[in-house]
């Protein structure tokens, strides 16, 4: 409509700052520091996700008329669940992230068209393979979409694993595993597979169908946009690890 204001909210805002705080580096803005949903500050242990988390609302609101939406601020996003909701519902999350394994994407093979349940196995055995030999984990495979229950063994095992893991790494895997449709993907992603690889390997059969009845530009834009979101995940895995 005519007159209509840009979706998302005003800048608000002057100047980001990073400021040191107890051995941890929090985000301000003119001086106040940045309140998540939860009204926990924006405080990073790793100097480097800080820096990130400053060029990042330090670009939010230039364009499109001064406004920006969370969009614009993923990095925040996944530090928001590093900070607020993975600390605030551990076994919720793990339960939830668990519960794919059940029906993980790399799992369900194509049981009428053979040349597409080839592509499914040249992709996907691999990760499965990998899944094992870096967890002592075996899933189980089928044809078609009748769901089956991978063995309890193995996700108590996997379970164990996430027991183990940082609410940072929680909050990375609470962005891939949905984004990839598996549990065994998002798994290699944490683990430092390339971005490139794990998007190919969750849309084998998209491009299986757009190579046979061409290019459809809805799921090419969804395919990039798994990959911006992916792409963002593992740079915030990364920022973690650095000083």
């Amino acid at each position: 409509m005519p007159g209509r204001a840009p979706a998302g909210r005003k800048r608000f805002w002057k100047q980001v700052q990073l400021v040191e705080q107890e051995g941890a580096f929090a985000v301000q803005l003119d001086g106040r520091s940045v309140r998540l949903p939860g009204k926990t500050a924006l405080c990073v242990p790793s100097r480097a996700l800080a820096e990130a988390l400053v060029a990042e609302w330090q670009a939010a609101g230039q364009t499109a008329e001064g406004y920006f939406t969370p969009d614009d601020l993923p990095l925040t996003g996944i530090a928001g669940s590093m900070l607020e909701r993975i600390p605030q519902a551990r076994k919720g999350v793990r339960e939830s992230l668990l519960a794919y394994a059940n029906s993980d994407l790399v799992c369900y093979r194509d049981g009428a068209h053979g040349k597409l349940a080839a592509q499914q196995a040249a992709s996907w055995d691999p990760w499965l393979a990998w899944l094992g030999k870096t967890y002592g984990v075996t899933f189980h495979t089928t044809q078609g979409v009748m769901p089956i229950c991978q063995p309890a063994q193995a996700l108590q095992a996997l379970g164990v694993v996430m027991d183990g893991m940082t609410d940072a790494q929680l909050a990375v895997l609470g962005v891939g595993v949905p984004a990839l449709g598996s549990l065994v993907l998002g798994l290699a992603l944490l683990g430092g597979a390339p971005v490139e690889e794990l998007v190919a390997s969750a849309t084998v059969d998209e491009r299986h169908q757009m190579a046979v009845w061409g290019q459809d530009t809805e799921v090419t834009d969804r395919i990039a946009s798994m990959q911006m979101e992916l792409e963002t995940a593992a740079r915030f895995e990364a920022l973690t690890h650095q000083t």
